[in-house]
């Protein structure tokens, strides 16, 4: 990303949330525009996928704490077009001065005092450091490929377990036909003659501040083609779409995102992959629950089972039941536990079944069971079980 994208490009007013907003809130802001735009949902919708590009940036940036606060401070101190100093713009002392913006960077010269001067603060910020920008940094350098997220939803079940699904993706890659040239086949690009190779120009603001910007001949590559590329018309890059296999691990939660790293987008000049992220989304199941590593379910029981103890058989989630005994005399919504029927853990054990017992009261009775009950109640007669709500404060 170009020094003149952190400074121009408002990433808040992009994912439509303010520049004081929590991680939490821009990420949700993030997945909606992500889901609506994506490339999947709006198949051959040119300004979906370019919209869908535009969001990835910038979630990007302001998705991440480092970046993001590299980000702001460039903004603060570059958004206007010039370096901001107290006192007015261009005057110190009533005295007129001018400095170019890449001697902040150390840029052609030596660094002043000990310091690294803002190229060091700034480091990180637009892709490598604050040296000075020659052919070599600029046109040479490997470049890492973007990050691509995408989403996958499995069933309950594959979530405990685990599963491997089949994501298609499409990401921006090196064009398979120039290979990443831009030009013809059977041509070779050239060095652009107005950046002399380094992707990069300087240009004077109101006669005061230099900015260092991407090259407007070459587009920042450095490099210029007389025949582009036919298929991607001298960028040099193309879309890729190709189905993955991807491993969701077990015990994944529901929303978890999963990073899985080099299977992003192309480098390019040998640069390393982008990571792919994964927001799993996991369907409810018809009767269990999940309580972190654990597995809940709720099992109904007569009255007598519950009042003289029973043994019942329960379902586990791999469809073989187990034997439970219920204690006489248990009480509704008593916790029962079965080990080692819970979801998978990360050293490859397993949590526990919770079972939460549920006595049921018959809604109908029939006259003998009426009259049993009647005789079980005159046989049980005990002191008033509620005396004890009606008692002095």
């Amino acid at each position: 990303m170009s020094t003149k994208d952190w400074l121009e490009k408002d990433f808040y007013k992009v994912l439509g949330v303010s520049k004081t907003a929590e991680p939490d809130e821009i990420k949700k802001a993030y997945r909606k525009l992500a889901r609506k735009f994506h490339p999947d949902s709006n198949a051959g919708d040119a300004s979906a996928e370019a919209k869908f590009k535009e969001v990835s940036e910038a979630y990007d940036v302001v998705g991440d704490v480092k970046k993001r606060k590299e980000y702001d401070e460039a903004r603060r101190l570059f958004g206007s077009g010039g370096f901001r100093m107290p006192g007015g713009a261009g005057q110190a002392g009533g005295q007129g001065f001018g400095f170019d913006v890449g001697d902040l960077f150390n840029r052609g010269g030596q660094p002043s005092g000990s310091g690294g001067g803002l190229g060091d603060i700034l480091g990180g910020m637009f892709g490598g450091g604050a040296g000075r920008t020659t052919a070599t940094t600029s046109t040479a350098r490997p470049r890492r490929g973007a990050d691509i997220e995408t989403e996958a939803t499995i069933e309950f079940a594959e979530a405990v377990n685990g599963v491997t699904v089949a994501l298609r993706m499409t990401s921006d890659e090196p064009c398979k036909t120039c290979r990443g040239t831009g030009a013809k086949y059977g041509t070779v690009p050239k060095v652009c003659l107005k950046c002399e190779g380094t992707g990069m120009q300087t240009s004077v603001q109101g006669g005061v501040f230099a900015m260092t910007e991407p090259c407007t001949e070459c587009k920042g590559r450095g490099l210029v083609v007389d025949q582009p590329c036919e298929t991607c018309h001298g960028s040099g890059r193309g879309q890729s779409s190709k189905t993955m296999q991807v491993r969701i691990p077990a015990g994944v939660q529901d929303a978890q995102r999963i990073r899985l790293k080099g299977k992003g987008a192309a480098g390019e000049r040998g640069g390393p992959a982008g990571d792919l992220y994964v927001s799993v989304h996991v369907k409810p199941h018809r009767i269990f629950g999940r309580q972190g590593e654990h597995l809940t379910l709720a099992v109904p029981v007569s009255f007598t089972e519950a009042a003289l103890g029973a043994e019942i058989k329960v379902p586990t989630l791999d469809g073989l039941p187990v034997t439970v005994r219920i204690p006489a005399g248990t009480a509704n919504g008593s916790k029962l536990r079965v080990r080692g029927k819970g979801s998978v853990r990360r050293d490859g054990t397993k949590g526990d079944l919770l079972l939460t017992i549920e006595v049921q009261v018959p809604h109908e009775l029939s006259d003998e069971q009426r009259e049993k009950l009647q005789a079980f109640s005159t046989a049980s007669a005990t002191d008033d079980l509620r005396a004890g709500l009606f008692g002095s404060p």
